[in-house]
């Protein structure tokens, strides 16, 4: 056994008590998504701070939702990011890989994990059923600057699908009102004339890993892999795995690989 992964097993960690790890939310969620999937990063020895974004969390605020743009997200991150005393790994999952993408462009990290990220300007759908995905979020609201509410059968079916009913229960119970303008930014990137989550790839020096779930709808491998190629990034895929990768089963081998990647930089 090596003296990493020797380290590793006694919960200390080798070398990493110093990077922070900073944890981006995907829609409809707070910082609190990620209760879980922190531990064994924290139990490796980073120091994780799962964000909420603005008007998200516990202290959610409607009205701030709903007039938060993809931009105010990034700015957001990329301040919590420059807060640190080093540069931090940056995980983001779902939307919030998208913002992760966003607020890298804006200031240094040492790591982009981007779990089922949404994809930037410029990456189109692979499939018909990441369209139809798309398009129900879109029908949620006709109103591109009001908060939009969850939908309970949408999550069940894209999102939460490999979740226990009660687990999900538990999960949607928590989620709360995202803006509609910022789904609106990441869905119709190609209507969005100042090119809102255009990442300007050349800006982000940090080596990049994206992982997919094989059977995820919203954000499949397909579309994932066009995201990480933008970046020069490595593909992990999980193939019996849906989008919620940061909590259905199999959540645990997923962490443990990004873990491993980190190590191995």
């Amino acid at each position: 056994m090596s003296s990493r992964r020797g380290w590793r097993d006694l919960g200390v960690g080798f070398g990493l008590l110093s990077v922070p790890v900073i944890m981006v939310h995907g829609a409809f969620c707070g910082g609190w998504a990620f209760q879980a999937f922190r531990a064994p990063f924290e139990q490796a020895g980073y120091d994780v701070n799962a964000v909420d974004l603005p008007g998200h969390g516990a202290a959610g605020d409607r009205h701030r939702v709903g007039r938060a743009s993809m931009t105010d997200y990034a700015a957001a991150v990329a301040k919590a990011c420059a807060a640190c005393d080093t540069a931090p790994v940056l995980i983001g999952h779902s939307m919030g890989g998208l913002v992760a993408q966003l607020a890298a462009a804006r200031t240094p990290v040492r790591a982009l994990v981007l779990l089922a990220p949404s994809a930037p300007w410029g990456v189109p759908g692979s499939t018909m059923e990441e369209a139809v995905s798309s398009l129900a979020v879109i029908g949620m609201s006709p109103f591109f600057s009001l908060p939009v509410d969850p939908d309970y059968s949408l999550a069940r079916q894209y999102s939460l699908n490999r979740i226990e009913s009660a687990g999900r229960k538990d999960i949607f119970g928590r989620m709360g009102p995202e803006s509609g303008r910022a789904l609106w930014e990441t869905l119709n990137w190609w209507l969005d004339p100042f090119m809102t989550t255009r990442v300007p790839a050349e800006r982000i020096a940090a080596p990049v890993l994206a992982v997919a779930g094989g059977r995820d709808l919203i954000h499949p491998p397909v579309t994932v892999r066009q995201t990480a190629a933008r970046l020069s990034g490595e593909t992990l895929v999980f193939d019996e795995m849906s989008h919620w990768l940061i909590g259905e089963p199999g959540w645990e081998q997923v962490a443990e690989a990004c873990i491993g990647w980190l190590d191995g930089l």
